[in-house]
């Protein structure tokens, strides 16, 4: 995940802030995530949502709108209507400067904006909020209180989330401008509705009102017990690896010949002629496999051998918690460290090679419980009846053909 800061103007000429988080491979998407009232870019759920599309190859950008964050401009003089105009904005930056937007994603009131601002969204064929009101006025109920004050002075200082913002009374006005149920009926594009049913913000009525006037392709995924920001990164992660499985329905992907033909117990991997990058995959388990880039990759995943140690380290932690479970030993976890190097036969008292170089497994065992002495000392031992150990110090075969 690659984060590049950029800047771009909205409509009055003011630079808003951004980050565009990138995936390690080239990009099959792009989309842009708009925050919540009175947050930023980099709130975690933010984040976090963006890096599990970023693991699906989809680009994000997340950004600040006028006044809040780094952005310039006055909260005071914004409202919905701005933030849809921002959206828009930075719509247009990213069609200009990296792709077309094909999702577009919304939290709280910048989900409400986004489906204001979906239909001028010509390369959106994706549409998702989370947490969000079906109507803009619902954000008019945290003004409760101020109600006189805006009408005699036309502006009221008032507490959101902890910090002071000044509103005025054209952003109330405003609220009352638009058809946002209106406007969904309309959409003629996927729809997903995310919303928790806890939710003591944005009631999950809201997500209701928002499927009823929807039209099909619409989803809605419950997110349970979830608070209105997201704060538990669980939650987060969550409606990200939801969303990114969701929006691939409708995407485009980039063509990379044949697609893969896994067989029981086949790991296949698969390298392109534009480096050392190489998609791997277990079952229905991928990952990306590369080399540093001091040896001309791109760093975009572990090295062959760098897969090789995680093999001995992960099979070591588990053999170990599963004898100290049958023994039912006091150990409440295990840490492997394994490095991979070579030495010259030469300076190995106990190898049986006497010349050229020979791989070295250094493995460093860390075990967390109570557990004594004597029973540290025969675990590291059961360590060494690792099936992965076994393998790498076995006699091996390897046999390879064309097909």
């Amino acid at each position: 995940m690659q984060n590049l800061n950029v800047t771009f103007k909205n409509q009055n000429g003011e630079m808003l802030s951004g980050i565009l988080d990138l995936p390690t491979e080239e990009p099959v998407a792009y989309a842009l995530f708009a925050h919540c009232f009175t947050c930023s870019k980099n709130l975690r759920a933010a984040s976090n949502i963006a890096r599990a599309l970023n693991d699906e190859r989809i680009a994000v950008l997340r950004f600040d709108f006028t006044g809040l964050g780094q952005s310039e401009g006055e909260f005071a003089d914004t409202n919905f209507s701005s933030n849809v105009g921002d959206l828009l904005a930075a719509v247009d930056f990213l069609d200009r400067k990296h792709g077309d937007v094909s999702i577009l994603i919304g939290h709280s009131l910048g989900g409400t904006a986004v489906l204001q601002a979906a239909p001028q969204v010509e390369t959106a064929v994706a549409v998702v909020t989370i947490g969000s009101p079906a109507e803009p006025t619902h954000v008019a109920r945290m003004l409760g209180g101020h109600e006189d004050s805006l009408r005699e002075r036309g502006e009221a200082e008032v507490d959101l989330g902890g910090r002071p913002f000044l509103v005025k009374q054209q952003f109330v006005d405003d609220l009352e401008q638009h058809d946002v149920k209106g406007t969904i009926g309309k959409l003629h594009k996927a729809l997903l509705i995310m919303h928790a049913p806890l939710d003591n913000i944005v009631e999950i009525d809201n997500a209701a009102e928002l499927f009823v006037a929807a039209k099909h392709p619409k989803s809605f995924v419950s997110l349970d017990s979830a608070d209105h920001l997201l704060t538990n990164d669980d939650d987060s992660r969550y409606a990200g690896q939801v969303l990114a499985a969701w929006a691939s329905r409708y995407l485009p992907h980039a063509d990379h010949g044949e697609p893969f033909r896994v067989a029981a117990g086949e790991v296949v991997a698969r390298t392109y002629t534009d480096g050392f990058k190489t998609d791997v995959r277990a079952g229905r388990h991928t990952l990306v496999a590369d080399e540093p880039r001091s040896v001309g990759g791109t760093n975009a995943g572990p090295s062959p051998y760098d897969l090789l140690s995680a093999s001995l380290a992960t099979c070591t932690s588990m053999t170990l918690h599963m004898y100290a479970a049958h023994k039912k030993l006091d150990l409440e976890s295990v840490t492997v460290r394994v490095k991979h190097g070579k030495i010259h036969a030469v300076d190995c008292e106990d190898c049986e090679s006497d010349s050229g170089r020979i791989d070295e497994f250094q493995r460093s065992i860390a075990l967390q419980g109570g557990l004594s002495e004597t029973q540290r000392q025969r675990v590291l031992e059961i360590a060494d009846r690792c099936p992965v150990h076994r393998t790498l110090e076995g006699e091996i075969k390897i046999r390879s053909k064309l097909v």
